[in-house]
């Protein structure tokens, strides 16, 4: 007879026992927001010393299977104020997803992640998983199932991702079928940089220019229209991280010797993920910003041989001319209805109609139904 699978609680990243790494290893390959590399960067550069990773990680005869990486945290202040069960991520996460090994079953795990999430509501309020892709089997499975067991469960819109599905196709290719604006603007700029014999374009994907990009990004940024980081260790941090595993591609513009523009791109598994963009305003009629973007492009799609490039967060109308597809990133949230403030927050959100169904389901053991 088949052991049923454990579901077994791990208090920060530091304390996954050894076995884990494999099983972070495998889910990194499809994804590097699941990665062993950016949980840890996360942890150390984002969390407050008082809060670290919670990972239920599920095993089958002490053996890991599957992993979701949370954290617990108080939103708000006064009585009211909710603890969150909350995937490990903010606004620097663009998709949070179990750890598992690419194309594996996971509904077991998932079942058994419910029953331990459903059973174990004592120290919080709501649980709240985002953003997530639609098409994965735990945003499929795992409202249901957290149903069966007593939860106030909503699925809520996060943002759109645009995407570009390469197809093998060559940068002239890709870049014939843009715009015409593009294919105008981006040639003509391009030549008049070129011109300049102080202004060229670099892509730095490790050893010892690594640093020296940072500080140029850290100029063109704090020129830029963006708001400070809030964390400013979390961006340094995974750009060595990114250098040290051979997943950077680190673009720059110098304009008169001066850093005018940067990129941060992220290859891995076969996906170029456009991760962070800024640009000095002064150099705005210059377009270099697009003309950085293009470089970036042929780079990733002739030389690394991507089969995506990813725009991640965000429905912005310039995405539109760089890539040919667009998904929605969606979110789980499931309200606590044992806890006071749980009940309270199911009754905001959702209703006390929901709130009534969910108790009567937990009282004599079917699943309440509940609109999307």
């Amino acid at each position: 007879m088949n052991q049923p699978l454990q579901v077994v609680r791990h208090e920060g990243m530091r304390a996954l026992p050894d076995g884990y790494a494999a099983l972070f290893e495998a889910a990194g390959r499809q994804s590097f927001f699941v990665s062993n590399s950016w949980f840890t960067n996360f942890e150390r550069s984002v969390l407050p010393a008082s809060q670290q990773a919670r990972i239920y990680g599920v095993e089958d005869a002490g053996t890991p299977t599957a992993a979701l990486v949370t954290r617990i945290v108080r939103r708000g202040e006064g009585f009211w104020a909710p603890v969150r069960l909350e995937a490990l991520g903010n606004y620097y996460t663009s998709l949070h997803e179990l750890v598992a090994a690419p194309e594996q079953d996971n509904r077991g795990a998932i079942e058994a992640l419910a029953q331990a999430l459903g059973s174990g509501t004592r120290d919080w309020d709501l649980l709240d998983l985002q953003p997530l892709d639609v098409q994965s089997q735990l945003y499929r499975d795992l409202p249901a199932l957290l149903r069966r067991r007593g939860l106030v469960v909503q699925t809520y819109f996060c943002f759109g991702n645009w995407y570009l599905e390469v197809g093998g196709q060559p940068y002239a290719s890709y870049f014939a079928g843009r715009s015409s604006s593009l294919r105008k603007n981006i040639p003509y700029y391009t030549r008049k940089l070129e011109r300049n014999p102080r202004s060229r374009v670099e892509i730095v994907t490790g050893g010892e220019h690594v640093e020296r990009a940072l500080r140029d990004y850290e100029k063109v940024y704090n020129s830029s229209w963006k708001v400070p980081e809030p964390f400013p260790r979390f961006i340094p941090g995974l750009v060595r991280t990114a250098a040290d595993d051979g997943w950077l591609r680190f673009g720059l513009v110098y304009v008169d010797d001066q850093p005018a523009a940067a990129q941060i791109w992220i290859v891995h598994g076969g996906i170029a993920s456009i991760y962070k963009v800024a640009y000095d305003e002064r150099f705005s009629k210059l377009s270099v910003g697009t003309i950085l973007t293009a470089k970036l492009m042929e780079h990733v799609i002739d030389v690394d041989k991507v089969s995506v490039v990813d725009y991640l967060t965000g429905d912005d109308d310039y995405k539109k001319d760089w890539m040919s597809h667009r998904r929605e990133r969606w979110g789980i949230v499931a309200f606590n209805p044992r806890r006071i403030r749980g009940a309270w927050q199911a009754i905001r959100n959702i209703g006390g109609r929901a709130l009534k169904n969910a108790l009567r389901a937990r009282a004599i053991g079917t699943a309440p139904t509940a609109k999307k």
